[in-house]
């Protein structure tokens, strides 16, 4: 069995590895590049375990991949470091000049999706003869509809998209995490029940959760804002670089921690915290010195922790139980999603094109540029053992494979085709 130490030095091993083939050869974009190998490689074990079961390799890195607690790993790890580095580099003012845009995407927008996903999947898995019942059907849109920051970053930084449109994506995908674990936490509650009420119930009122979400949401605001202000105040008190990247590395840990304590959003928390340390921080707080350490050093932990994550993406399949009879939802789940996304976004725009103009293309390049990754796996892993989590667990891997591959490698050519309409 391997240490813990030993899981770590692995996971950077092939990282390095994967990566300089990549950048060698496959020359794709380097976390698009990681998770095709470390699925093709999972793939290759895998079938190697069917011809020759007695070699024992596949096995041994079965049980190393199944010692990593995927969930915890994300969502109460590396994920925090990642929105901060993200949040660092976006520049607010674009940011503010699409506030309405990406405040309503990421919220109604996350509302509009979860409906439209989870009634026609649960209308089609019923059709199929998959045992998913509507309130299951509504974890799974929960835990997919959200596009995932570290995917939608990355592609950003691969592509050249419009500002305009950059800042929407950017800006929904960095804030709609809060709302979507919000949301499946809700509607998990209602999916297992609770004592004295049926499973599939809605025991709690509506507007308790909508409560409950502005609590959390609202208060992840305020909570980012006050450690922000500290962090800016304690690194305009001095002028050095290690000092002032020590207090950045503490302020997005300790956020996103006492977040979690106080039970309101980590995501958003430590997003508001970026932004103002990397915006406000940047202009009045460091010097051109600081600045060129600092957010060289995030970049490079933006790029390690990427690409561990879609490593471990990749490896995943290593320990999933994928049944082949599963394959008529694979193929549903990943239209169902698109439509949902396609609405999602063009509820917002449209109602936002009476008073403001957007770019053209803006519909089909944010649909097609929403894509899923590490937050929608972690969720499905963390489901409890039920029926319906074989079919939400391959439904959303699907998805997520499918968005980060086709979709990520495709939508330069979606950007280029409709700028030419």
């Amino acid at each position: 069995m391997l240490s813990i130490f030993e899981i770590a030095a692995l996971l950077l091993s092939l990282s390095a590895l994967f990566g300089w083939v990549n950048l060698r050869f496959l020359k794709l974009p380097h976390t698009i590049g990681l998770l095709i190998m470390a699925l093709a490689s999972s793939l290759l074990l895998l079938g190697i375990q069917k011809l020759f079961p007695g070699l024992g390799i596949t096995a041994t890195l079965q049980a190393t991949i199944g010692r990593i607690d995927f969930y915890n790993a994300i969502m109460n790890g590396i994920l925090a470091f990642l929105l901060f580095a993200g949040a660092l580099h976006v520049d607010l003012v674009t940011l503010k000049g699409q506030k309405w845009a990406i405040g309503l995407m990421a919220s109604i927008g996350v509302v509009i999706s979860i409906a439209v996903c989870s009634a026609v999947l649960w209308l089609v898995a019923g059709l199929l003869g998959f045992d998913v019942s509507f309130a299951w059907a509504l974890v799974f849109g929960a835990l997919i509809s959200p596009t995932d920051p570290v995917a939608v970053l990355g592609l950003l930084k691969a592509v050249n998209v419009p500002e305009a449109i950059k800042a929407k994506i950017a800006g929904e995908a960095l804030f709609n995490d809060g709302a979507a674990v919000v949301a499946f936490s809700a509607l998990l509650g209602v999916a297992l029940g609770v004592p004295g009420h049926p499973a599939g119930e809605m025991h709690e009122p509506l507007w308790s959760i909508a409560a409950h979400f502005l609590f959390q949401g609202g208060g992840g605001v305020l909570f980012g804002l006050v450690t922000g202000w500290i962090a800016y105040r304690a690194m305009a008190a001095v002028d050095d670089p290690i000092v002032e990247i020590l207090i950045s590395i503490g302020v997005c840990a300790a956020t996103y921690a006492l977040s979690l304590r106080l039970n309101v959003s980590g995501p958003i928390a430590v997003v508001v915290t970026g932004l103002l340390i990397g915006n406000h921080g940047a202009e009045h707080a460091m010097s051109d010195k600081v600045q060129e350490y600092l957010f060289s050093f995030w970049e490079v932990i933006d790029e390690l922790l990427n690409s561990i994550l879609f490593l471990l993406i990749g490896l995943e399949v290593l320990v999933m139980a994928v049944d082949p009879g599963q394959a008529w939802i694979v193929l549903v789940a990943i239209p169902i999603v698109l439509l949902a996304r396609w609405i999602s976004v063009s509820v917002p725009i449209l109602a936002l094109s009476i008073r403001q103009s957007f770019s053209a293309g803006s519909i089909p390049i944010l649909t097609w540029g929403g894509l899923r990754g590490g937050v929608s796996v972690a969720l499905a892993l963390s489901l409890p053992d039920s029926t319906a989590k074989p079919v939400i667990l391959t439904a959303t891997y699907a998805v997520v494979i499918f968005s980060i591959i086709v979709q990520g490698l495709t939508v330069k050519w979606v950007i280029k085709q409709t700028a030419e309409e």
